[in-house]
C-alpha cells in the first residue's frame, strides 16, 4: 500500500540540502481489517501544519514515519460487526484519525483528549486505504464534497477552539495566524457571534482571504503597530478572546497584551517542545485576570463540525492538490508558504458513481 512518509528525519526548511528532512512515497502493508473497522479507500489528504514537525523528530525517529490525518474517502470494505452508525460499502466518509477507547480512567472522566490508548488506530492516512475504527468514521453530508471533506479534522479543531474560549455573544475577537486553522477559526467565531474580528497575518493575500470570510479589520504585525491597532479597533478595551492559530514564538507573547481585563487566550497550535515564553504573574494573572489555555487534539467536537461544514467557504484551501506520487513537491510548497493549504489527491474517485 503507497504511503507517504517521513524517509530521513530533518527540518524541511532546512536550507543544507544533506541535513533535511525528506518526505517520499513508501510501501506499508495495509492494515488488518477488525471486526469493528472500516476501510476507506482514500481521496484526499490534507497537509497539517503538524506534519513538519514530525519530520524533525517531535514523536519519534524511527522512519518511514507515515503522515496523514486529514482525509476523506470511500469505505471499500467494513468488519463483520462495523454495523452500529449505519455505515455501508461506498459511503463517502471522512474521520477522527484518533480511537477514544471509553475505557481508560480519563475517557469514563469526560477527558477523551487524554486517553491512555490514543495511539492504537493512530494510522497514517496519506495512503492508497486507511483501516480505523467504525466510531472514528462520519459519512459526509450530500452536499460536501470528497475535496471539502478532507478539512473535518481541522473544522474539529476550530470547533475544539470555540469551545475553550467560552465565547458570548458579542465578544470582541482577535485571531493570530492566517493559515487554515486560523481561517476556519474565525469563520467559526463569526458563527458564535464575534465582534471586532480581527485577523493578524503578516502575509497579505491571507489577511486578505480572512476579510473576505468574515473578519472587520486585519492587521499587519510586521508594518504596524499591533497594540495601538488593538487599541483602536477596541476602544482601549482590549479583545475578550485572543487565539493563536500561528504556532509562532515570535507572536505569543504579544498576544497576552492585547487581551482584555478578565479575558482569555487560547493557545491553539504546536509549539517546539523546547520553547518556553516568559509569563509576568502579577500583571496577566493577578491584574488582568486573564485565563490561559490551549488545544492538543479535538474530544466531542467531530459530530458538530460535521454539522457546520457545509456552511463554511473553504474553497481557497482546496485549491492546491498534488497526486500520491509527487507528494515530496507537495510538501516543497506546503513549507513555502504559497499556498494557505495543500492537499494530495490519493486515489481519483468518480464521486457521481459513489453517491
Amino acid at each position: 500500500m503507497r504511503t507517504v512518509a517521513v524517509t530521513k528525519i530533518g527540518s524541511l526548511r532546512d536550507p543544507d540540502e544533506d541535513a533535511r528532512g525528506r518526505i517520499g512515497v513508501v510501501d506499508f502493508p495495509e492494515q488488518p481489517l477488525g471486526p469493528e473497522d472500516v476501510r476507506i479507500r482514500v481521496a484526499y489528504a490534507a497537509i497539517c501544519g503538524s506534519d513538519p514537525h514530525l519530520a524533525e523528530g517531535f514523536f519519534g525517529t524511527d522512519v518511514p514515519i507515515g503522515l496523514g490525518h486529514e482525509i476523506s474517502g470511500v469505505i471499500e470494505a467494513l468488519g463483520d460487526a462495523a454495523d452500529r452508525n449505519g455505515l455501508r460499502i461506498g459511503d463517502r466518509v471522512a474521520g477522527n484519525f484518533l480511537r477514544f477507547c471509553g475505557t481508560c480512567r480519563p475517557c469514563q472522566e469526560g477527558k477523551q483528549q487524554f486517553c491512555e490508548n490514543i495511539q492504537e488506530y493512530n494510522r497514517p492516512g496519506m495512503a492508497e486505504t486507511v483501516t480505523w475504527h467504525e466510531s472514528q468514521v462520519y459519512r459526509l453530508p450530500d452536499e460536501v464534497s470528497l475535496l471539502k471533506g478532507c478539512l473535518l479534522e481541522p473544522t474539529s479543531v476550530a470547533v475544539r477552539i470555540a469551545d475553550k474560549t467560552n465565547l458570548k455573544v458579542g465578544d470582541r475577537v482577535a485571531v493570530c495566524g492566517g493559515g487554515p486553522i486560523g481561517q476556519l477559526a474565525l469563520q467559526v467565531m463569526r458563527m458564535h457571534g464575534a465582534t471586532s474580528l480581527t485577523m493578524i497575518e503578516p502575509i497579505a493575500e491571507r489577511r486578505e482571504m480572512a476579510l473576505r470570510h468574515g473578519a472587520e479589520f486585519a492587521i499587519d504585525p510586521v508594518t504596524e503597530d499591533q497594540d495601538a491597532r488593538a487599541t483602536e479597533i477596541t476602544g482601549g478595551r482590549g479583545y475578550d478572546v485572543v487565539i493563536d492559530a500561528s504556532g509562532s514564538t515570535r507572536a505569543v507573547r504579544g498576544l497576552l497584551d492585547l487581551a482584555a481585563k478578565g479575558g482569555t487566550v487560547v493557545y491553539g497550535a504546536m509549539y517546539p517542545a523546547d520553547f518556553e515564553m516568559p509569563l509576568n504573574l502579577s500583571d496577566f494573572l493577578y491584574l488582568k485576570e486573564l485565563t490561559l489555555t490551549g488545544v492538543f487534539i479535538s474530544p466531542y467536537a467531530f459530530p458538530r463540525a460535521l454539522q457546520i461544514l457545509p456552511h463554511l467557504d473553504v474553497d481557497e484551501l482546496t485549491q492546491s492538490v498534488f497526486d500520491l506520487e509527487d507528494a515530496a513537491e507537495a510538501f516543497a510548497v506546503h513549507v513555502s508558504g504559497r499556498h494557505p493549504k495543500v492537499v494530495i489527491r490519493c486515489n481519483d474517485i468518480d464521486e457521481e458513481r459513489t453517491s
